[in-house]
C-alpha cells in the first residue's frame, strides 16, 4: 500500500487535495473506482446540462471534465518524471489558460468520461508498478517540491473535489 504522504511532501496549496482523501484508504483502489463514480454521476446529464455555466465565471461540466483530464496528464506526467529520478525542475500549468485555450463544449460528454478513464486506467497500472522507494522520491515542479506519492494522493483528492463540486454546485447525485 502507498503510504499517505507527510505535509512537508507538497505545498499547502494542494492540501485540500490531500486532506479529501480518506484515511487508511487503499489508495489504487479509490482511484481506480473514480471513472466509474464520475460516469455514474454524469450518466443522465443532457447536453445542455454539460453546457451551461452555474456562474459567470464558473467552468461548465464539460468544461471541468476537460480541465480534470488536462490535469491528470500533466500530474502523471510530473509523477512518471519524478518516479524515474528525473532532477529537471518542472513547470507549473495555469488551469484557466489550458480550459480557456480549447471549446471543450463542443465535445461529446461521453468522450470526454472516456478519455478520463483511459488516462485513469493507465495511470492506475503506472502507479500499481512503483515501488516504495519510487514513490517516496521527490522533485520540483512549479519551483517546489512534491513527492510522487502527494502527486498520487493529489490527483485522487483533485477528483473527489470536483466530484464534490458536480454534486453540489451543478446539483448532481443528491
Amino acid at each position: 500500500m502507498i503510504a499517505r504522504p507527510h505535509a512537508d511532501e507538497f505545498v499547502p496549496f494542494y492540501a485540500g487535495y490531500v486532506q479529501r482523501v480518506p484515511e487508511n484508504s487503499d489508495i489504487i483502489a479509490l482511484m481506480s473506482s473514480q471513472p466509474d463514480e464520475l460516469q455514474s454521476l454524469l450518466k443522465n446529464v443532457s447536453d445542455t446540462q454539460a453546457n451551461a455555466h452555474p456562474g459567470p465565471q464558473e467552468w461548465s461540466i464539460k468544461e471541468v471534465l476537460g480541465h480534470i483530464c488536462d490535469a491528470e496528464r500533466v500530474f502523471a506526467y510530473r509523477a512518471m518524471r519524478i518516479a524515474r529520478a528525473d532532477e529537471t525542475p518542472l513547470a507549473g500549468f495555469e488551469q484557466n489558460s489550458y480550459v480557456r485555450a480549447t471549446d471543450f463544449n463542443t465535445r461529446n460528454l461521453q468522450d470526454l468520461i472516456d478519455e478520463f478513464t483511459f488516462q485513469r486506467r493507465a495511470n492506475v497500472l503506472c502507479f500499481k508498478a512503483l515501488t516504495e522507494e519510487e514513490t517516496a522520491r521527490t522533485g520540483t515542479t512549479s519551483d517546489n517540491a512534491v513527492s510522487v506519492r502527494a502527486i498520487l494522493y493529489i490527483i485522487v483528492g483533485h477528483v473527489i473535489h470536483h466530484i464534490e463540486s458536480f454534486k453540489a454546485d451543478y446539483n448532481l447525485g443528491g
